[in-house]
């Protein structure tokens, strides 16, 4: 494995992906965002916490401008990491995907990883608007959004291994397993704590558009390390085999 080349390849891809989810991001979530903090905001002035002055209004606008222009670079930095995590995992695990160009390989192990570590744990905690949660349960959502996460991505690596090990007639019992075991997670992990006060019509458009744009960056990252991974071969003198 050339490990420079490694590196730049899927740091580079995380980063392309990261500023492609961004600008998706304030392309489609953006907009939902702008109503919700509307609402809020009229909360605000209803409770008397905060005044419909112009002095408001311009410190709210220059916050949200600031807010929109770090959309891009937050993306760029989170897809960054997430890259280099996937970029690992391709590594270790390319000789079990499917035979082919390095983007169908790349693109089967996305999809893998966007559904244990993005869709199952987004199904039970899903993506919320400003509007929906109570600020004092941000530290126990977080905890048990993390934690769906870890135990879903641990889980799924421990049924890989599985897979690994039973004969090909057999392999289908490595994924029933893992969906009884995430079967077992959905009930034993507590709900969301907070109700949902929002209009339904913005919180499902909010969480729709979330989750189109995390999918374009798992995609994007997918079809971007497949054809580099493919044009440059950062493992052309050295094979990586997986035990």
């Amino acid at each position: 494995m050339k490990t420079l080349l490694f590196l730049a390849l899927v740091l580079f891809s995380g980063f392309s992906a990261g500023i492609v989810h961004g600008l998706t991001n304030l392309a489609i979530v953006e907009p939902f965002l702008d109503n919700a903090i509307a609402i809020e905001n009229q909360n605000l002035f209803a409770s008397g916490e905060a005044e419909d002055t112009p002095s408001f209004w311009i410190e709210y606008d220059s916050y949200r401008t600031w807010q929109k222009g770090g959309q891009v670079l937050a993306g760029a930095i989170l897809g960054t990491s997430v890259g280099a995590l996937f970029g690992i995992v391709y590594a270790y695990s390319r000789n079990s995907l499917p035979d082919g160009h390095s983007v169908k390989k790349t693109l089967t192990l996305a999809s893998i990883m966007w559904a244990t570590l993005f869709l199952i744990p987004f199904i039970k905690y899903p993506a919320n608007p400003p509007t929906v949660g109570d600020p004092e349960t941000v530290v126990l959502r977080s905890i048990m959004y993390l934690g769906f996460i870890a135990l879903s991505g641990f889980g799924a690596l421990g049924f890989y291994k599985v897979y690994k090990k039973l004969l090909h007639q057999k392999k289908i019992l490595a994924f029933v397993g893992y969906a009884a075991y995430i079967t077992i997670i959905f009930v034993l992990m507590p709900p969301n704590p907070d109700e949902i006060s929002a209009p339904m019509e913005l919180v499902n458009g909010f969480r729709t558009m979330s989750l189109v744009a995390v999918t374009v960056f798992w995609v994007a990252n997918a079809i971007i390390l497949g054809l580099l991974w493919q044009k440059y071969n950062p493992d052309k003198k050295l094979e990586t085999k997986v035990s």
